[in-house]
């Protein structure tokens, strides 16, 4: 069995992914059961093979398969200032896509 990782950007994050692996990631706009490709490709590594980008490695794609849209759980805000009768509270909830990683 072959060791197979990568490492690509997305979002303003970045993500160790594995061929088969699922995981979410900020929303990106497709639709659902359509792909997606992350072009950002920090590093590769395919069994002994190392790949390092300088930032990203050219003509790098990783397919992914989006299986969901959706939105995270509620996050609670709540502002308050003493002595001054001031409270806030509000609420936000992060949207999302859930994708699988194919094989690369």
């Amino acid at each position: 069995m072959e060791n197979k990782l990568a490492v690509i950007q997305t979002g303003g994050k970045q993500y160790l992914v594995k061929p088969g692996e699922s995981l979410k990631i900020e929303k990106v706009a497709a639709e659902k059961d359509g792909k997606v490709f992350f072009d950002k490709v920090l590093l590769i590594v395919d069994g002994e093979d190392i790949k390092i980008g300088k930032p990203f490695i050219e003509s790098a794609k990783i397919p992914a398969e989006i299986l969901e849209q959706g939105r995270g759980k509620k996050v609670t805000i709540i502002k308050f200032k003493q002595k001054t009768r001031f409270h806030k509270k509000s609420g936000h909830r992060q949207p999302y896509t859930k994708v699988k990683i194919l094989n690369f």
